[in-house]
């Protein structure tokens, strides 16, 4: 059986680590080549970059902050923000990143996905999709949340999956900082509609939280950040709890 994989995530903005509640309402939560030590040193099986002003201010990953990060862990890394061409991709991986993980620019040109898929393979595509839910649809959000498109969630989670991604990393919105649990309901519908690894993302914050996700949700894996960031929950204590929980994880 697979093991579930436990991500924390640095949201960056300004070379810091933040962290907000429904995608708002930032605070500082460190610095993230220190951050991202810690938590390579303490059990998470890999870790996201976000880069979450990219977009928005029109501009490329902060590359020197990538290269910073990558050569002080030993684990998977991925990185996303402001990557719109198979040339940012490229940077990015000869920079120390795993992975890339996009979002806006994949719903904007779609065939990027196929394009990166073809040319670096699906394994180090992650395809994010943050999505809300407006008058009982989940509906996709690009630009860090700030806006909403007339895409369904489920639709454009087949449609990524047929032109190449190798991963969701799903952000329910609404969950998002509330530690409230995750999405369970939407992650399980998920799964069953696609056959790559869906990371489940918003909501965490307490242990039987993740613990509900990977078994109500069917999720691969788990990423969260203040619950970590703020150290509410030790990764490897974490893990020793799913495991008593017959969760299999790497210990």
């Amino acid at each position: 059986m697979l093991t579930k994989r436990i991500i924390p995530c640095l949201d960056i903005k300004n070379g810091r680590t933040v962290k907000g509640v429904n995608f708002v309402d930032l605070r500082d939560a460190g610095d993230p080549v220190e951050l991202a030590e810690i938590y390579a040193n303490n059990g998470a099986d890999e870790l996201v970059f976000l880069d979450i002003t990219a977009t928005e201010q029109k501009r490329k990953t902060l590359i020197k902050l990538v290269m910073d990060v990558a050569s002080t862990i030993n684990i998977p890394f991925t990185v996303g923000g402001g990557i719109s061409s198979v040339e940012d991709v490229e940077v990015l991986l000869n920079s120390g990143a795993d992975k890339v993980s996009i979002n806006s620019s994949a719903v904007k040109n779609p065939q990027l996905i196929n394009d990166l898929a073809a040319k670096f393979g699906s394994q180090c595509i992650v395809v994010a999709i943050d999505a809300k839910q407006i008058n009982n649809e989940w509906i996709v959000h690009l630009v860090g949340g700030k806006e909403p498109t007339k895409i369904k969630l489920f639709d454009w989670a087949k449609e990524v999956e047929q032109r190449g991604a190798g991963e969701i990393l799903f952000t329910s919105m609404d969950h998002d900082g509330t530690k409230n649990g995750f999405a369970n309901e939407e992650l399980a519908h998920l799964s069953e509609l696609v056959n790559i690894p869906i990371i489940a993302s918003g909501g965490a914050g307490n242990m039987q939280h993740f613990t509900d996700t990977f078994i109500k949700g069917n999720a691969d894996a788990a990423l969260a950040a203040s619950v970590f960031h703020f150290k509410e929950i030790e990764i490897i204590d974490l893990k020793k709890e799913l495991q008593k929980n017959n969760i299999p994880v790497r210990l």
